[in-house]
């Protein structure tokens, strides 16, 4: 009995840390070499409240090429032990390059808007 118990919670660990979430959104700018990481976002309830947004703009003057959102293994881990009450996942900003702004490039109020989800009237 003590063996299938055992099995069960080693099954149980196994499949709910064994996902990961990835998301790349790009904006169309050419990417610069600054970066910004942030490790340790903090959402809660499985993502269904998302991070604060994060202002890149002071780090990135002139703009952002891409943002990329994932669950690391320990991200994943420590949703798992907090039954996904909360949920941390990291986030990776590459700046874009300066000059010349190509068609496709975004204002940072829009990037807000595509990363939650919400619609926002463009400026152009």
């Amino acid at each position: 009995m003590r063996k299938r118990l055992a099995f069960a919670v080693l099954g149980f660990v196994v499949l709910s840390t064994a996902g990961c979430y990835h998301a790349i959104i790009e904006t169309g700018r050419p990417p610069a070499p600054e970066t910004v990481e942030i490790l340790w976002a903090n959402s809660f309830v499985y993502g269904i409240v998302p991070p604060p947004l994060t202002d890149v703009s002071t780090q990135c003057p002139n703009g952002v090429s891409r943002v990329e959102t994932q669950h690391s293994f320990l991200n994943g881990l420590v949703a798992g032990i907090t039954f996904g009450i909360y949920t941390p996942m990291q986030i990776n900003v590459t700046c874009a390059q300066g000059g010349g702004v190509g068609s496709a490039a975004i204002s940072f109020e829009e990037l807000a808007a595509r990363l939650t989800g919400t619609v926002a009237a463009p400026d152009r």
